[in-house]
């Protein structure tokens, strides 16, 4: 057996190790232990205000941790600036949109390929060579998108014209754009109705097994979160009370006392 082979293989992605975050005299999160393995869809839950979010915030860099730090792929990237890590390969969704609304649906897709494209000033002016052939490539990998999503139709449309569940999923392509190795996906489903929810979970599962890519995501929607998650780690008042297996957690007196109080099949 090749141990070191192992080793890397089961080295998490992300891993959030000993993570508090204070802002003045609140405590946003508190010693926050969480490690997300390659290939798993890690969900992310707890009450409003347990925290989610700081711990998103704190995974893409546009936080830093009071104590504790954070590896991304092997690498600590606690101190690194929020705009070094899309060449590292980890993109967000937001919970709130945040499309180009006057840009055509294709246009917001190739926006992100820009951290992809590492040609010269000079080559982009003159658009020959290199510069010519990376934006080939990348008009190509948007179309493959465009595909993947299942939004041929409305390619060449204003992004603003369209439904939310639409624009949510064109954000998502922007995202997948950056070819990450890990996924941040922020209250993706808030605000769909049944159909968009189910077409946002395949997609979501579609992304893990066809493109290799590792998600993490925070969400409310209980059906999705017990339906396709690997992992689920539950937060409350800034603390980890819960970590494991969907249905593991669902049936943890904790979790249902902060956060569920209810069977999880039912509508929340």
């Amino acid at each position: 057996m090749n141990t070191n082979a192992t080793a890397v293989a089961a080295a998490p992605v992300l891993e959030f190790s000993g993570v508090s975050k204070r802002f003045g005299g609140l405590e946003a999160l508190a010693g926050i232990d969480l490690r997300v393995m390659p290939g798993e869809i890690c969900s992310v839950i707890g009450p409003n205000g347990a925290g989610k979010t700081t711990l998103f915030n704190l995974a893409s860099c546009l936080l830093k941790p009071t104590t504790g730090s954070v590896t991304f792929d092997g690498e600590d990237i606690t101190s690194l600036p929020a705009h070094n890590l899309a060449r590292r390969g980890l993109a967000r969704t937001f919970q709130n949109l945040a499309v180009f609304k006057h840009e055509t649906v294709i246009d917001n897709i190739l926006t992100g390929m820009h951290s992809r494209l590492g040609t010269g000033i000079f080559g982009a002016a003159m658009f020959w060579g290199a510069t010519r052939n990376a934006e080939i490539r990348a008009r190509e990998a948007a179309e493959e998108i465009v595909e993947f999503l299942e939004i041929e139709s409305i390619r060449e449309l204003p992004v603003g014209t369209l439904s939310y569940g639409l624009q949510k999923r064109v954000e998502l392509g922007r995202a997948l754009a950056m070819q990450p190795k890990l996924l941040l996906l922020d209250e993706m489903v808030s605000g769909m109705n049944q159909e968009e929810t189910e077409d946002i979970a395949r997609f979501i599962l579609d992304i893990r097994e066809e493109r290799n890519v590792t998600v993490m995501m925070i969400e409310h929607e209980m059906g999705i979160v017990m339906d396709i998650s690997d992992h689920v780690c539950v937060l409350n008042f800034g603390r980890k009370i819960a970590d494991g297996a969907p249905a593991i957690v669902s049936k943890d007196p904790a979790v249902i006392a902060a956060y569920l109080g209810q069977d999880v099949g039912e509508t929340a």
